[in-house]
């Protein structure tokens, strides 16, 4: 009992109570409007370019490329103009040494060679006859998913700011990424336009908005996985800091005409300065040690790639405390039989190493209800190396779980519902439509019924607000929803 008691309080620090989020959802409007104003927020509320978003009746074929880390891939997608799609794609890795040449035309020219093969295999009709009588031949516009820090000017204009994921090319910093993509493909004459640099959240919010059955267009799309981020459709009028923007780029160089424009909150900054948002030890502990202190503090306690080493280190306070009468994962006489039980942790095991806990782990623990926590004490075994856990072990971690779990659901709620009442659409819509990705999101056990539930105690939305909300998953938002955008950048084109 002394254990269960312990491991309660220590649950109790990672609750975020209807006041906490009523000020959360507050002080998230507050930073969104900052950043509409000026640059240099903590949310940044990045202009996109993009001003119309998909109603589901759009047809036409486009490409989609994608660079997201190690590999590239190329992607055809035709739009059947039924809420409905077809997809070709195909994907190839990125050699070491391209990802880290002097020469950024070599990493430019193996991505435009890959859609050269691409076109040669699955449009090579189109691509014989462009090559017999050039300009005979309608060019494919293209998505451009470029998952590394870009400063956008323009739908297809957009500069380097720094290379992550293993990257390192120098000469490629400060340079139009669309321009030097679009060099390449010239240079083998292909059919082909780099019609829109892409955000995965807003291909994320293009998806979703093509395929959701519903007449409302989507608001929101958001990423809950390994990290977080959301972009949404806003006013044009409330985007304060654009008359800045266009005044240095000699003028708006976008389609104005439909009053909106999407934007990249880059929420995962939210609240850096921590006026609203949790903090436990264990908070502390993990920022403290990461490799960039102090900012992403919103992303830190909601996104995947942190609720596991948020939980491990949870885990090990739990079993290095004084409370002797608290024994956790240690030998121990068990309550239920009077037998002790010889827990064994091996001297590698993962629970000693920082990210040794994946969010797998969290799922699998708050999907059990086996007896006596079997599942659980398997996965201790398996992906911890800890030998005849004690069911008192496995509740503890439960506890722990749950707690870690509903927490950063509750704050997705935070961002969510902040869009939502900021934007008025429950105003003026029948229904508010989000779509989202990610691990989170798609497996986590009751991870979208915490959400609700934190609508439901959101002043502004409340039990008949949560009601209006439609939540539905959006895949491929680097794909679909990047020919999307290029599409839109097409038709914003037209005289």
């Amino acid at each position: 009992m002394a254990l269960e008691k312990e491991a309660k309080r220590m649950a109790a620090e990672f609750e975020y109570s209807k006041d906490d989020l009523n000020r959360g959802v507050q002080h998230f409007m507050t930073e969104m409007r900052e950043g509409l104003g000026k640059t240099g927020g903590h949310i940044s509320q990045i202009p996109t370019y993009v001003t119309a978003v998909p109603n589901g009746t759009e047809k036409g074929t486009f490409l989609a490329v994608d660079l997201g880390g190690t590999n590239f891939r190329v992607c055809s997608i035709t739009l059947h103009g039924n809420h409905t799609f077809s997809l070709t794609q195909s994907k190839v890795a990125v050699p070491r040494t391209l990802m880290e040449t002097q020469v950024a035309a070599e990493l430019f020219s193996f991505l435009a060679k890959q859609i050269e093969n691409f076109l040669k295999t699955h449009h090579n009709d189109h691509f014989e006859t462009h090559k017999a009588k050039p300009g005979q031949v309608a060019y494919f516009d293209l998505g451009f998913t470029f998952s590394f820090p870009v400063e956008q000017v323009g739908i297809n204009k957009g500069a380097l700011v720094r290379w992550t994921k293993g990257f390192s090319i120098q000469e490629a910093i400060g340079k139009d990424v669309c321009e030097l993509l679009q060099k390449e493909i010239d240079a083998l004459n292909l059919p082909v336009k780099v019609s829109a640099l892409v955000n995965d959240t807003v291909g994320t919010l293009m998806a979703r908005s093509y395929t959701s059955p519903g007449k409302e267009s989507t608001l929101i799309g958001a990423i809950f996985g390994t990290g977080t981020n959301g972009a949404y459709v806003e006013r044009l009028s409330n985007i304060k800091k654009m008359k800045d923007i266009d005044e240095k780029q000699g003028g708006a160089n976008y389609d104005t005409t439909t009053g909106l424009m999407v934007i990249n909150t880059e929420w995962g900054s939210f609240d850096n300065a921590l006026k609203v948002l949790p903090d436990t030890p264990y908070d502390r502990a993990l920022d403290k040690e990461s490799n960039n202190p102090g900012i992403q503090m919103f992303e830190k306690r909601v996104s995947g790639m942190f609720l596991g080493e948020i939980l491990r280190r949870a885990m090990l306070a739990l079993h290095n405390s004084d409370n002797s009468n608290a024994s956790f994962l240690k030998d121990k006489t068990s309550a239920d039989n009077d037998l002790t039980t010889t827990t064994v942790i091996e001297p590698d095991s993962a629970l000693f190493k920082q990210w040794g806990i994946d969010t797998s782990f969290l799922s699998i623990v708050e999907e059990d209800q086996s007896d006596h926590l079997r599942i659980t004490k398997q996965v201790l075994e398996k992906d911890l190396g800890i030998q005849a856990a004690a069911t008192e072990d496995a509740i503890a971690i439960k506890m722990l779980v749950h707690a870690v779990g509903k927490r950063a659901a509750r704050l997705a709620a935070v961002a969510l519902g902040a869009v939502i009442l900021e934007t008025k659409r429950l105003e003026t819509d029948g229904f508010v439509d989000i779509g989202v990705d990610g691990s989170l999101v798609e497996y986590y056990p009751g991870f979208e019924d915490y959400i609700r539930e934190a609508f439901r105690e959101t002043q502004g939305i409340g039990e008949e607000g949560e009601k209006k909300i439609r939540i539905g998953l959006a895949k491929d938002g680097s794909g679909l929803g990047a020919a999307l955008i290029a599409l839109t950048a097409h038709d914003a084109e037209k005289p």
